[in-house]
C-alpha cells in the first residue's frame, strides 16, 4: 500500500504559531493513529528570524544576549525537539512532517537518514555535491575537509509513540549573517553555507520546494 502525506505550504508564519498547529496534528495524528489512513502531513514553511534550542542544547551556544536578538528583529524559543541551537529565517525552507512511522515501519534514526537522503538528491538536482558527517545529523558539504566542512541543512526532530514532529532546514537564499550569533548545533569549529552562496545568485525557491517534494516521496515510497 502506498501511503500519503497531506501537505501544506504555510508561507511565511511566526514560529510559535506554526508550533502551535505542529502540535495540534501531533496529537490528533497520536489519538487516531490507528484510523486514519494517510500517513501524516508535510508542512513547509518560512519563518522570521528566530533561534531555537532543543531540550539536549545548552544556552551558551547562543553567544549574543536576547536584547541583542530583538534589535535584529529576532526571536528565541526553547522547544521540546532534540539537537542544539539553530537559526530558522528567511530564504530558508524550513519543514515539519509530522509522520505515523508505523506505516512506513521505521525508527526514528532511519527516518533522520530519509530526511537527510530528500535533501542531498534534491541538491543534487542543482549540482551541488552533499552528503552527511558521521557521527552529526543534518546535510553537509565536504563533512571531511578540516576548515572547510559546512552544512546547508539542519535536522532536529521529536518523536512520541511513533509519530515525529519538528524536523529540518534547509538553507537556499538564507542571510549566513544571522549564524554569527551562535555556534550552529552546537559546532565550532565548522561553517554553514546555503544555495545561494554555493552557486553564487539567489535561487527560486519554489523551484527547490518542488524538487525536494519529490525527494521527500521518492525516499519515503509515498504520495505528497
Amino acid at each position: 500500500m502506498i501511503h500519503q502525506l497531506l501537505f501544506s505550504d504555510l508561507g511565511n508564519m511566526d514560529y510559535q504559531q506554526a508550533w502551535d498547529y505542529q502540535e495540534t496534528l501531533f496529537q490528533e495524528l497520536i489519538k487516531n493513529k490507528v484510523d486514519r489512513n494517510d500517513a501524516g502531513h508535510l508542512l513547509f514553511v518560512e519563518h522570521p528570524h528566530v533561534y531555537t534550542l532543543g531540550k539536549s542544547g545548552s544556552e551558551t551556544n547562543l553567544l549574543v544576549n536576547e536584547d541583542f536578538l530583538r534589535s535584529k528583529g529576532a526571536s528565541f524559543y526553547r522547544i521540546n525537539r532534540g539537537g542544539d541551537i539553530t537559526y530558522h529565517g528567511p530564504g530558508q525552507i524550513v519543514g515539519y512532517p509530522i509522520i505515523n512511522l508505523d506505516r512506513f515501519d521505521i525508527g526514528v534514526r532511519e527516518y533522520i537518514s530519509r530526511l537527510e537522503e530528500a535533501v542531498i538528491r534534491t541538491l543534487e538536482q542543482f549540482d551541488i555535491l552533499a552528503s552527511r558527517l558521521e557521527g552529526a545529523t543534518g546535510v553537509w558539504l565536504d563533512p571531511e575537509v578540516k576548515g572547510n566542512s559546512r552544512k546547508i541543512c539542519a535536522i532536529g526532530v521529536r518523536a512520541s509513540r511513533g509519530v515525529t514532529m519538528h524536523g529540518f532546514a534547509f538553507n537556499v537564499n538564507t542571510d549566513l549573517r544571522f549564524y554569527d550569533y551562535i555556534n550552529p548545533c552546537g559546532f565550532t569549529d565548522r561553517g554553514v553555507t546555503s544555495m545561494e552562496k554555493e552557486l553564487g545568485s539567489a535561487q527560486d525557491i519554489n523551484q527547490v520546494k518542488a524538487s525536494l517534494k519529490i525527494s521527500l516521496a521518492q525516499v519515503f515510497g509515498c504520495v505528497i
